[in-house]
């Protein structure tokens, strides 16, 4: 009914710059927030960083300064800039969304099915 798909995952140079994408489709009425996490090898998968409808952001202490989340709600999109990676960025990248679904009430959330990021020479 709703799907999440992630893109733009790869292997990059310390120092270098990746793009993410995660688009949703589906039955969609409204998206409310869009979040990007990620999970490392033997690690909890934590929240890199959110976006509301009305783009107000959040970032993890992390990432601040190097990540830019951004949505386009006409595409139902939300894209994770990263740039000057590092090793402790390598991860697998998840988008999920808290949104509604046409013709039924209340709000659900979805999650894609992850992007793998490393970060290596």
């Amino acid at each position: 009914q709703v799907q999440l798909v992630e893109s733009g995952g790869g292997l990059v140079q310390p120092g270098g710059s990746l793009r993410l994408s995660c688009a949703a489709s589906g039955s969609i009425s409204r998206i409310y927030i869009m979040n990007w996490y990620r999970q490392a090898p033997g690690k909890q998968r934590e929240l890199v960083a959110s976006i509301t409808e009305t783009r107000t952001t959040n970032y993890a202490d992390s990432v601040k300064g190097r990540f830019t989340i951004s949505r386009d709600n006409g595409k139902n999109t939300v894209y994770l800039q990263m740039n000057s990676l590092k090793p402790e960025d390598t991860a697998v990248y998840y988008c999920n969304a808290q949104l509604s679904i046409q013709g039924k009430l209340g709000s659900y959330l979805y999650w894609g099915q992850g992007t793998q990021v490393t970060v290596s020479s």
